[in-house]
């Protein structure tokens, strides 16, 4: 099987909902972070065969956002461009679908990468306002028009939340808070293991901020001359002890899972410039590293939190790896108690056939799991996070001196994804 050369990469700051990125539309932000990637690495547009972005909440007025965001970086307009959506691993999928084409001799460089503006995720009102609006526009005199206006009621004007729409899954029923509730009650997550966890993402998080993910992250200029650097969702006060205060979301009476102990509602976008090996010896490239495989499973929707631990069970008994083998793991934090009950699945024989393994394959060392922190702390741009794992993986591993790394995401639905790694 062919690897996919990872070139380089970079990201834009991480902000939370309705700060500092929230006048940026995922547009800008996805086209911000492809100029400055191809700046930074002096590639020449015209030597890309396609650009694959991943976004979830893809805007109206852009529609197939990959190709406005080509377009707009300075990609030739004879170079196609795709839109990717697999939910929270959009991101990786851009990365793995350029994968695919290198297997299929289809191309042989590509701009990938996953951008997401949560702060402008639209607001819906009702069906029913629709024929009200319909039957008021067609009405020519003020009679009609006031005899079309009385119909409306204050329910018809109750705005319902893109966002919230988004986060549930249609065929359970459920939002991702309630999965995550699931899980934390079948696998006895207790709340202090989650707020435990938690303050540990920021803490890591806040470590690496100056160093990893300083690397990793793009300044963006804003039009007043302002300079955005850093993420902003990172709390260096945050402890187990402030965690606790909190109140659970989704379940507020018998509930642990809390806006602490969950992923950021975020906003971000990252690009990264892969190819072929061949094309990497072409051009003499010092690559990040390697994409040397990846597995996609599906799992129940309600525990959808489960999908790393199936997806790295497939992919490392595909290579004949053991968990002793991997250097570097990144599993997204959705929610605390989603990644503590992947952990718990792969590693306790009972816990194992529950989540659908034969059997477990071992405990993680905490030192070798998210490292940097995660989505708790960074935040979960959920269209550009695959791909942020990807380039925070591949960064710990050449700071390491090379070896293997893992990347996996739970996917809403009933989804999971894990990705192999390498780096010299």
């Amino acid at each position: 099987m062919k690897r996919l050369c990872i070139l380089d990469g970079c990201r834009t700051p991480f902000a939370r909902v309705g700060t500092t990125l929230a006048e940026w539309s995922a547009v800008d932000l996805g086209r911000q972070v492809s100029q400055g990637l191809l700046t930074r690495t002096g590639l020449d547009p015209e030597l890309i065969d396609e650009t694959i972005f991943g976004c979830v909440g893809q805007p109206a007025d852009a529609q197939n956002i990959a190709r406005v965001i080509a377009l707009r970086a300075g990609i030739p307009q004879s170079k196609p461009a795709l839109t990717v959506h697999r939910n929270c691993a959009s991101g990786l999928e851009a990365v793995l679908d350029a994968h695919c084409r290198i297997q299929a001799e289809r191309g042989s460089i590509y701009l990938v990468g996953g951008t997401e503006s949560m702060s402008s995720m639209p607001f819906y009102f009702p069906t029913s306002i629709a024929p009200k609006l319909s039957h008021l526009m067609r009405a020519k005199h003020p009679g009609p028009r006031l005899h079309a206006a009385a119909a409306f009621r204050p329910a018809d004007f109750a705005p319902i939340p893109g966002l919230k729409l988004g986060l549930t899954d249609p065929y359970t029923a459920l939002n991702m808070g309630q999965t995550a509730e699931i899980l934390a009650r079948e696998y006895n997550i207790s709340r202090q293991a989650q707020d435990a966890w938690a303050a540990c993402s920021h803490r890591r998080a806040a470590a690496a901020s100056s160093t990893l993910h300083a690397e990793e992250v793009l300044p963006l200029f804003t039009p007043d001359g302002q300079v955005i650097r850093e993420d902003n969702g990172i709390r260096t006060d945050s402890t187990p002890e402030r965690l606790a205060r909190l109140k659970p979301v989704f379940d507020p009476r018998y509930g642990s899972v809390t806006a602490g102990n969950s992923s950021q509602i975020t906003d971000g976008a990252v690009a990264l410039i892969v190819g072929s090996e061949e094309a990497a010896a072409q051009f003499g490239w010092s690559p990040l590293g390697w994409l040397v495989d990846s597995v996609t499973v599906g799992c129940d929707p309600a525990r959808m939190g489960l999908g790393p631990a199936l997806a790295i069970d497939a992919l490392l008994h595909r290579h004949r790896l053991s968990l002793d083998d991997i250097d570097i793991i990144e599993i997204n934090e959705a929610f605390a108690a989603q990644v503590l009950a992947v952990l718990r699945a792969l590693s306790d024989p009972i816990a194992a056939r529950r989540a659908g393994l034969e059997s477990p394959l071992g405990e993680i060392e905490p030192s070798r799991l998210n490292a940097a922190g995660g989505a708790i702390a960074l935040g979960h741009p959920v269209g550009a996070t695959g791909a942020r794992l990807v380039l925070t993986a591949l960064r710990q591993l050449r700071a390491r001196g090379g070896g293997r790394a893992l990347v996996s995401l739970c996917i809403g639905g009933g989804q999971g994804v894990a990705a192999l790694l390498e780096s010299t």
